[in-house]
């Protein structure tokens, strides 16, 4: 299966080094009009390109924190302010706290500007097989770096379901006559392919409503090749089908489609003078943050991260309702399973509890309490909270937790 995309635009033209970057940096990003923005911190009319020199991370300029976003009154995403721009905005009530379904905190401010002016960011992108990493990189400060745990499950629940259905469908009854394949002759994607990608594209939707971002840096992955196997290389591998899915959703969100090499990152990382780690599990800035990060001020001209902390997400299950449990309790008695719905609220509900602070909705018990659960750790706090006692704030579809390497030390 082939999608259509568009032509795509590549890190470099030789696609082995960032050399052919200048050409590229000087026909295309150009700076919006010179009124001064919310937050700028350009001084120059054109977004500085990267250039061959030995580049050093400032420790002292780093912060426990990047920028915070900030949207306009009808919606609009601004430019990013810092910490205590934000502050002063709240205190002044200018602006509203809120939180997006990636549970990260951003300002609404009370107004809408009248010249707003937004740089072009960049965000990269560094698919992995368990982990994966996005950075918001402007061309002087760091935005926002998201480490996210990948969506691993759905190929299992797809065989469980499967093997559920036969044994039903083999159990000598009377049934419906069965039904026509409405999936025959069509376009589709695997459910578990497209469930991966479409975690990368949730969260790359959920920035784009609060940050203004114009580019996607994507290190382009290459399948598996077979011998003598043109159509499987060429079509049917699941990662070249998921990426181009991928490609063509990005284009969609109208933004502008970047391919790194993965060649060309590690070049980048030496360049400015950034090391990788190799255990790739732990949530710290140099595991896949730091390839993302790398990608994106390749296009924006940044020499440094402003900023090493990071979001760490992970998604979150919803189960579908069953009407029967696979295992019966005891006594044969089969228990209320499944359901995206607890007590006229959705699971995964963004709440603050008078008691428990910031937690979301897991479910419910039969004495009509809720089921509340860390927004950090997912761990579930208590089963007998009240719906009176929970401030809504929004629907979350991934648990955040903010680690600072400057509040660690």
């Amino acid at each position: 299966m082939v999608i259509p995309t568009q032509e795509l635009t590549r890190l470099s033209s030789a696609r082995t080094t960032c050399i052919g970057l200048q050409e590229w940096l000087d026909a295309s990003l150009v700076q919006p009009t010179s009124e001064e923005s919310l937050n700028s911190t350009s001084t120059t009319n054109r977004l500085r390109p990267i250039y061959l020199v030995e580049g050093k991370h400032d420790s002292d300029r780093e912060t426990a924190i990047g920028r915070v976003p900030v949207i306009s009154k009808n919606g609009t995403p601004l430019m990013p302010c810092t910490s205590s721009k934000a502050r002063k905005l709240l205190a002044q009530n200018k602006a509203t706290k809120k939180r997006n379904k990636l549970g990260l905190f951003y300002i609404q401010l009370h107004f809408d500007p009248k010249l707003p002016v937004t740089q072009p960011l960049a965000i990269g992108v560094d698919p992995g097989t368990k982990f994966e990493g996005f950075s918001v990189v402007g061309n002087v400060e760091t935005v926002v770096n998201i480490m996210s745990e990948a969506v691993t499950w759905v190929k299992k629940k797809v065989a469980q379901r499967r093997n559920a259905r036969r044994t039903r469908r083999k159990r000598k009854t009377r049934r419906r006559k069965c039904k026509k394949n409405r999936l025959k002759n069509q376009t589709r994607i695997p459910p578990s392919t497209k469930a991966r990608w479409d975690a990368k594209l949730r969260i790359i939707t959920q920035l784009c409503t609060i940050i203004p971002i114009k580019y996607a840096v994507v290190e382009d992955i290459k399948a598996v090749t077979k011998n003598y196997q043109k159509r499987w290389n060429t079509n049917f591998s699941p990662l070249e089908v998921g990426k181009l899915y991928f490609y063509t959703e990005l284009q969609k969100l109208k933004l502008t489609v970047i391919l790194a090499q993965g060649n060309e990152t590690k070049k980048l990382r030496e360049l400015l003078g950034l090391k990788k780690k190799k255990s790739k599990s732990k949530p710290i800035f140099e595991t896949h943050c730091i390839d993302a990060w790398v990608i994106a001020a390749a296009i924006t001209g940044t020499q440094y991260p402003t900023t090493k902390s990071l979001y760490y997400v992970t998604p979150l299950q919803f189960h579908r309702r069953q009407l029967h449990r696979y295992n019966c309790s005891q006594g044969g008695i089969r228990k209320r399973y499944g359901g995206t719905i607890s007590l006229g609220l959705k699971r995964g509900t963004l709440v603050k509890h008078s008691n428990y602070g910031l937690c979301y909705i897991g479910g419910y018990t039969h004495n009509k309490r809720l089921s509340l659960h860390s927004a950090e750790t997912g761990k579930r706090l208590t089963q007998n909270g009240k719906k009176e006692e929970c401030t809504i704030l929004t629907r979350i579809s991934f648990r955040t937790q903010f680690l600072s390497p400057v509040n660690r030390e």
